[in-house]
Order: C-alpha cells, then sequence, then structure tokens
C-alpha cells in the first residue's frame, strides 16, 4: 500500500519494469544525439568565438562535452535504479511537497522558454529561405510565428508518437548539412581574426581563456535541463553499462561532433567574410548568434537554402516536443488541468517570446537555465553520494535542497544580470558545485527532513 502521506503525484508513479527496457544505442544515445544536433546549440558555439580564438573554443566545448556528461550522470543512474522519471527522484532532494515547484513546475517553466526559442530559430531560418527580412515584431514574423509555435504545440498534445518517430531520423539531416557546412567554410579559418582580444592574465592560456570560458558554459547552459532529465531517459536503461554509454556517445561524443562542425563554420564564414562578424555584432558582449550562424550557413553558396529549409524542418520535433513537455510538467503536478488545454497554452506563451524577440538572446537563456538546473543537479548529486543511492521521497519541503538552488541560483544568475552582474563564462559549473557544496552542508546541520516509504 501507498504511503497515505505522498501527495498524488507520487502515489500515482510507477517504475518502468525490466521487460520494457532497451539497449543505450536504442534510446539514450540517439536521443541526446539528437538534443544536440539543434540549432540552438550549434549557433550558442557563436559566442565563443567572439574572444579570438578557435582553438580555445575547441578546448572549451571539450571540457563542456564532460561536464554536460557530469551533470547527467547522478539523474541517468537514478532513472535506471528506480524506473522512475525526474519528478519522483527530485522528491528525495527537494521534498514530496517541495518537487512540486522544484524541479516538476520549473521544468515545465523553462520548456516554454525552450519552445520560444525553437519557434523563434524556425521563424528565421524559414524567413531567410523564402528571401524575406526576417524583422522581429513584424506583422509577418508574428503571423509565422504563430503558425509554426501553435501548429507544433497541436501536434505535441495529440500526435506526440508521430514526433518521437519522426525524432528518430530527422536529426541525420542537420548532421549532415553541419557536417557539410563545417568541410565548405573551412578555408577561411586560415584568415580568421578574433573580433574581440582577450586581455585578462589568463587568456594566453587556451583551456582557461574566456573563449573556452564561453564555450563551456554554452555547452552547459543549453544541456542542464535535458541533463537534469537524464532520468526520464535512463528509465528505459537495462543497467549502469547502458547509462555510461548512451552517455559517452549520446553526449560527449554528439557535443563534440556538432560543437566542432559549428565552430569550423562559423569560424571559417567570417574569415571569408569578416564583416559578418560587423554585422552580427561580434565582440560587443552582445552578439546575435543566431545572426552569425544563418549567416555562416549562407556563405557555404549554392547548397545554402536547401541548407536553411533542412534547418527548419529540424526545429518542428523539438517545438512540439517543448510544448508537451512543459503541459506534462503542469498537468503531472496538477491532474485535473486539461493536457491539450495546457499544451496550447504553453504554445501561446512561446509564441510571444519569440515574436516579440524575447528569446533571440540565446546567451542569457542559457544562463538562465544553467543558473536555474546547475544547483538542482548539484544538490542531487550531493543527496545521491551522501545517502549511497536514492533514499525515497523526503517529507515536506526538504529545505536542504532549496537552500542549495538558492544560493548556486544566485551565483549563476550573475552573468545573466545586466548592470547589476557580470559574466564569467563558469556560471553553470559554479552554480553546480555551490549547490553540491551548500547542500551537504545544510544537511549536515539538520535541514533534510525524514524519507518516506514509496510502498508500504
Amino acid at each position: 500500500m501507498l504511503h497515505k502521506g505522498l501527495p498524488n503525484y507520487l502515489q500515482a508513479a510507477k517504475p518502468n519494469p525490466m521487460d520494457n527496457r532497451s539497449p543505450w544505442y536504442k534510446n539514450t544515445a540517439p536521443s541526446y544525439a539528437g538534443i544536440f544536433l539543434a540549432v540552438p546549440f550549434m549557433a550558442g558555439m557563436a559566442g565563443a568565438l567572439q574572444y579570438g580564438s578557435v582553438w580555445a573554443a575547441a578546448v572549451g566545448l571539450f571540457w563542456g562535452a564532460l561536464f554536460c556528461f557530469a551533470l547527467y550522470y547522478v539523474p541517468g543512474v537514478l532513472g535506471f535504479k528506480t524506473g522512475m522519471p525526474l519528478y519522483v527522484v527530485g522528491s528525495s532532494t527537494f521534498g514530496t511537497h517541495g518537487g512540486i515547484l522544484m524541479p516538476g513546475l520549473l521544468m515545465g517553466v523553462l520548456q516554454i522558454g525552450w519552445h520560444a526559442v525553437f519557434t523563434y530559430s524556425a521563424t528565421t531560418f524559414f524567413m531567410t529561405a523564402i528571401g524575406r527580412d526576417a524583422a522581429t515584431g513584424s506583422a509577418f514574423f508574428w503571423i509565422v510565428c504563430a503558425v509554426w509555435g501553435l501548429v507544433f504545440a497541436l501536434v505535441g498534445a495529440v500526435g506526440i508518437r508521430w514526433l518521437s518517430w519522426l525524432s528518430s531520423w530527422i536529426p541525420i539531416f542537420p548532421l549532415v548539412v553541419i557536417i557539410i557546412a563545417g568541410f565548405s567554410n573551412m578555408n577561411g579559418i586560415c584568415h580568421f581574426k578574433g573580433v574581440a582580444q582577450e586581455s585578462h592574465l589568463l587568456s594566453w592560456i587556451p583551456w582557461l581563456g574566456l573563449g573556452a570560458f564561453a564555450a563551456l558554459q554554452a555547452a552547459a547552459g543549453f544541456f542542464a535541463t535535458a541533463g537534469a532529465a537524464g532520468a526520464d531517459f535512463t528509465l528505459n536503461s537495462r543497467n549502469t553499462k547502458d547509462v555510461v554509454l548512451g552517455g559517452v556517445f549520446g553526449i560527449i561524443a554528439a557535443a563534440l561532433v556538432a560543437g566542432v562542425f559549428s565552430i569550423l563554420t562559423i569560424a571559417g564564414a567570417m574569415g571569408n567574410n569578416p564583416q559578418l562578424a560587423v554585422q552580427c555584432g561580434m565582440g560587443t558582449g552582445k552578439p546575435d548568434v543566431f545572426a552569425a550562424f544563418i549567416g555562416s550557413i549562407g556563405e557555404v553558396g549554392g547548397l545554402a537554402k536547401i541548407m536553411y529549409w533542412i534547418f527548419v524542418i529540424a526545429c518542428i520535433c523539438p517545438t512540439g516536443f517543448c510544448a508537451f513537455l512543459a503541459a506534462n510538467s503542469f498537468s503531472t503536478m496538477f491532474p485535473n488541468l486539461p493536457r491539450i488545454g495546457m499544451t496550447l497554452a504553453a504554445g501561446v506563451v512561446g509564441v510571444i517570446l519569440a515574436a516579440t524577440g524575447v528569446a533571440q538572446n540565446l546567451v542569457g537563456f542559457f544562463g538562465i537555465i544553467g543558473a536555474s538546473f546547475g544547483p538542482i543537479i548539484g544538490a542531487m548529486t550531493a543527496d545521491y553520494l551522501r545517502q549511497g543511492g536514492w533514499s525515497g521521497p523526503r517529507k515536506g519541503i526538504n529545505w536542504a535542497g532549496y537552500g542549495a538552488w538558492a544560493v548556486g541560483f544566485v551565483v549563476g544568475i550573475l552573468g545573466s544580470l545586466p548592470k547589476i552582474g557580470f559574466a564569467y563564462g563558469l556560471e553553470t559549473l559554479m552554480s553546480f558545485l555551490v549547490g553540491f557544496a551548500m547542500y551537504l552542508i545544510l544537511a549536515e546541520v539538520g535541514l533534510e527532513p525524514e524519507s518516506l516509504e514509496m510502498n508500504k
């Protein structure tokens, strides 16, 4: 019998049986690889290149890929061992009632942001493909955003199986495109010169320079929500080996391939056409990374228009998935909410954020994502190591988890606060470490409540 002190969302949770599980190359690896073959991740690499070094960006990407694996590992192991999704395993770190807000509802809110980002990505590529000025806020831009965002939010509500099938093969095309673009623009690499020179004491060490920091932050900020959702992926894993190999190939290898060829594409294009860097605001501290990426694809030549359309198509699945996941987070915590209505509501908000240009600030959005979920994963990791596994849901609100998140969030959000904070390029990493350390401290002083049994 289920413990009567558990809220409805935990009472309804059922572990995924071993009979339903399959090897890493059939679920975890391809799912994560598809995430990295997305426009926002590839465009995000432009932010690292404004500091002047392809080498530093590549080294930072490498460390970023390893850190992404670290963000995924503990949630992934918890998913495999329990057969439960994130909102269940997170109830240990944040409590049975605390888990409703974090990571539950917070994940839903940020998925609306992702819906907006993918709607903006698809719209800008579509406008470029048809030869129209991608003027944010214009009537035509609003129309395209509305049609795209709402149609695929509806598909996410009623056709999620169709999206799942589509997502199993669509990522192949952006992979081919970015590889072709990287090789096509590669001759410009030798002419690439950073539009902003690093002036701090660490600039002479590639793996400590700002370019490396920016690449690490771009990868980690992009991936933080997906890392926390590792439990949702690995509840389909058969053993720890599946968890590790799924991460190695789906996260580390996929991030390196997509990231390296994106760096080559963008740097090569700017080497061939230095004016592109100026147009995109490179070196200003606020580069338009979407414009940099789209412009770099445009430097490929005759294949560019085909590539634009492929990137439009590549945004179909994530746009629908994000609206679905947002609604799923809300309706899981509050089951009386209508699922289809919540999905369309998420789509409406995403459309507004995209059409008004709020979703254009990709660097800032990555900062918010990293600051929000870096300390969540840090606290979950500390909880896991402290207990030697999953202790089950904890009663009420786990103030050790909330305190760890609050301090880690403040540390991580500094780079996204205009005129208040400062960007240093390691926000997600630092928020993770601070969340980890604070949880251990707060749990030790007695802010961690008792555990409850899922079955009694």
